[in-house]
């Protein structure tokens, strides 16, 4: 049994017991809508789009829970004041059975299946009554589809044929598939796509139509697919039909000054302001002189002169200069240049960003219970050298508490527990590869990005003082619309540990964590890929995966190996301290699942494996996994579990839970409860362990036939503040199943039971994945 239940609960009881009664304000001779089942036999379509033409749905449900009907039972309908207002106006009134909505349904769901080939669809309904409730099932028999027998293309501009055709295979309209009408709209759009990419300025899908003949008696349905021409006005002012005509740029005009755009704002029509200049064919627009470097611009742009006009080509140039941190706003605007000649002139307005910034940032922070506040001061320039270079610059400064340790007398703080750190991180983004040869192709084709960082921080600790330097190179690129690519050739990490006090190197002594309290450094080169099919602004399922791949001083240990004696401590030293030698891989797989408006489940997997070689005896300490905190296991503090079944008899005093294997699962259930207040039920399952023979922790290292037995599972509540431009989060952690037996068990329900103690709080900013 559990020893003490936490108070948070005694909260939820009076919502749960109102929702017993959840009929509480169903009128009399009403019904509560229950529920609703569709039971439909299987069939070429998507069953799940079936439930988008249910026109009446019952109260959602938070899990098993109508969470929001519950809220809006506990107000009081006789009294008109703000608590009971605000209950409602949160919650959710009952949905009333209402037969006419049952039977729109029904006609929904039978045009759905009609448009989707099935027009000899059976749909049925039974509407079960159960006391002061109903539930209503659907039934669907779609019987034998229509199909596409034949397909003819009739186009009365004949030069459009070749580049229809070309494609067909690419879709659903074709012969042997159903006669589904959204297919049939897929393809209007796939043909205007196609010929707006091949000068067809004026073309629009509405210059399309289908013609269908259904008399065939075999379940199948020739269809004609037309193309109208485009309609002209003649010199007598009537409208006559002539072949579709081919647009071809003229000029092009890139507005990038504040002034000029004031100057544009108040003349409608193309001009040459007072300061033009022609750059590799393009118009630069600007007031005294250019703010940005021309060849930036132009190597962004796919909109060229003389060519013919190609829409994707705009799509691509509006993507490419909004990735410019010089412009906050990107605007493109074609105008004909006369009624006879098919000729455009384009204009791309670019309205400039902020050129500086900075920004102040106070935080509170609790990691694992120590409480202590940072501040973060940061500058930004957007447009650093004339070429949209985005510079950052930010100091950072934290104090934090820690826990009291067994061993302060030899202690930096006497009687003060403090852990003190500062940084400074200087970050350059330039837009485009630097590389010793012209890559200007690449550059319109994929975005690309180069990235140069340099860093300091410094950390002063009770038991230990510790230095990181950094310096990285690398380039990012966006290979599709899905698939980002970053590789860091070169970064190298310098880590000083200038003072280790008595106690705490007396108890580094011997144990495998010295070496990563040694000084080393780190050459590395890294690679990472990173894939979604997240759609903007839309609450639609979709799936994330990054991988990461790393590697750190071959190059170097085969050079000193090749050329260098052997020193007699047997490591390889460069600027007089060990190089780190290693491999890491990991990966992280997300699926985000709407399954209401404000009610989604995240799934998350992450795996991890680093392995320490030739010249390193242990993976540096700031490459190792830990599992713990806000955004791991959230029933356990940073760092404060595994490695394996592990059981640190020091937890308050050094933290050395980190391993070289980490794997984790997290299951989270989010809803909205109100105002801008969300809530989620989580489950959080993982460890981490050690692949070194010589790490000296009992039960660290990892087995392939004991691993799944010590894996901690974790589970909780949380609530976030959902802020635009922030997300403030709150989660209350609960273990449920220890790596290692407590009191003879490793699940805690039941056995040792779990007190409040045992609860972990997480305070932290944004989601935790």
């Amino acid at each position: 049994m559990y020893r003490k239940i936490p108070y948070i609960i005694t909260l939820i009881i009076p919502v749960f017991f109102f929702s017993c009664n959840a009929t509480k304000y169903v009128p009399d001779n009403g019904y509560l809508l229950n529920s609703y089942k569709i039971e439909a036999k299987e069939g070429a379509y998507n069953k799940k789009e079936l439930h988008d033409y249910i026109k009446q749905k019952p109260n959602k449900r938070i899990i098993f829970w109508k969470f929001y009907l519950s809220l809006y039972n506990l107000s009081s309908p006789q009294k008109d004041n703000g608590f009971n207002n605000w209950l409602r106006r949160i919650g959710e009134p009952p949905v009333v059975y209402d037969q006419e909505l049952r039977e729109k349904s029904l006609e929904q769901l039978t045009l759905y299946m009609r448009n989707k080939g099935f027009y000899e669809v059976n749909v049925s309904d039974t509407t079960e009554f159960k006391k002061d409730r109903v539930r209503v099932i659907y039934r669907i028999n779609p019987n034998q589809p229509y199909r596409i027998r034949d397909i003819t293309y009739f186009f009365e501009d004949a030069n459009l044929s070749s580049l229809v055709l070309a494609d067909t295979a690419s879709g659903r309209f074709r012969s042997g598939e159903l006669f589904d009408v959204d297919a049939l709209q897929k393809e209007r759009i796939r043909i205007e796509t196609v010929l707006r990419d091949h000068g067809y300025y004026a073309f629009t899908r509405d210059f399309i139509y289908y013609e269908v003949d259904s008399a065939l008696y075999s379940h199948q349905m020739d269809v004609t697919l037309g193309i109208r021409n485009f309609p002209k006005r003649n010199s007598s002012g009537r409208i006559e039909r002539t072949a579709h005509p081919l647009y071809t740029i003229r000029d092009v005009h890139i507005v990038t000054d504040d002034d000029a755009l004031s100057f544009k704002s108040r003349n409608d029509s193309i001009f040459l302001p007072r300061d033009t200049l022609l750059y590799d064919s393009i118009h630069l627009v600007y007031v005294k002189k250019p703010n940005i470097r021309p060849s930036v611009v132009t190597q962004k742009n796919y909109i060229i002169p003389h060519e013919l006009f190609d829409a994707s080509d705009v799509q691509r140039t509006y993507r490419n200069l909004s990735s410019l941190s010089a412009f906050r706003m990107v605007d493109i605007r074609f105008h004909e240049v006369d009624a006879e000649r098919p000729m455009l002139d384009c204009e791309v307005l670019a309205v400039p960003s902020t050129r500086q910034s900075y920004m102040v940032k106070l935080e509170g922070t609790n990691s694992g219970g120590n409480i202590g506040a940072a501040a973060n001061i940061s500058y930004q320039h957007r447009n650093l050298f004339g070429g949209s270079e985005q510079f950052d610059l930010s100091f950072l400064g934290a104090i934090e508490t820690l826990m009291k340790t067994d061993n302060e007398q030899d202690s930096l703080y006497r009687g003060l527990n403090l852990m003190q750190e500062f940084g400074v991180e200087a970050r350059l983004r330039i837009p485009k590869f630097l590389l010793p040869f012209r890559t200007d192709q690449f550059i319109r084709k994929y975005n690309p990005q180069t990235n140069i960082r340099l860093s300091y921080n410094y950390q002063k600790r009770p038991d230990y003082i510790r230095t990181l330097a950094n310096a990285s190179f690398g380039y990012d690129w966006k290979a599709s619309e899905k698939l980002i690519h970053r590789v860091y050739p070169l970064e190298a990490s310098l880590i000083l540990t200038p003072f280790k006090s008595r106690d705490f190197q007396d108890w580094l002594e011997g144990k495998y964590l010295y070496y990563s309290y040694e000084p080393h450094l780190i050459i590395d080169s890294r690679y990472s890929m990173i894939w979604s099919n997240q759609k903007p602004l839309k609450n639609q399922n979709f799936q994330n995966i990054r991988l990461n791949l790393e590697t750190a001083g071959n190059l170097l240990y085969a050079g000193f190996s090749a050329f260098a004696p052997v020193p007699d401590s047997g490591n390889f030293q460069l600027l007089g301290v060990d190089f780190a030698q290693y491999l890491k891989a990991d990966i992280d797989i997300r699926n985000y699942i709407f399954l209401y408006e404000d009610v989604s489940l995240v799934l998350r997997g992450f795996a991890g494996v680093g392995y320490a070689f030739g010249n390193s005896a242990a993976m540096p300490f700031e490459k190792q996994y830990f599992s713990g905190g806000a955004n791991s296991i959230r029933a356990w503090q940073v760092k404060g579990l595994g490695p394996g079944s592990y059981d640190d008899p020091e937890k308050s005093a050094y933290p050395n839970q980190t391993g070289d294997v980490k794997l984790e699962a997290n299951m989270e259930y989010r809803f909205r409860l109100f105002w801008k207040l969300e809530a989620a039920l989580f489950l959080d399952v993982g460890n981490i362990w050690s692949l070194s023979a010589e790490d000296d922790r009992l039960g660290a290292g990892f087995d392939i036939n004991r691993f799944y037995k010590e894996l901690a599972v974790g589970t909780g509540v949380g609530t976030r503040a959902v802020f635009s431009f922030f997300v403030f989060r709150f989660d209350l952690g609960v273990p449920l199943r220890n790596p290692f037996p407590v009191e003879g068990a490793n699940w805690l329900p039941g056995n040792a039971g779990v007190s409040g103690k045992d609860l972990t709080y997480n305070i932290a900013i944004g989601y935790p994945f």
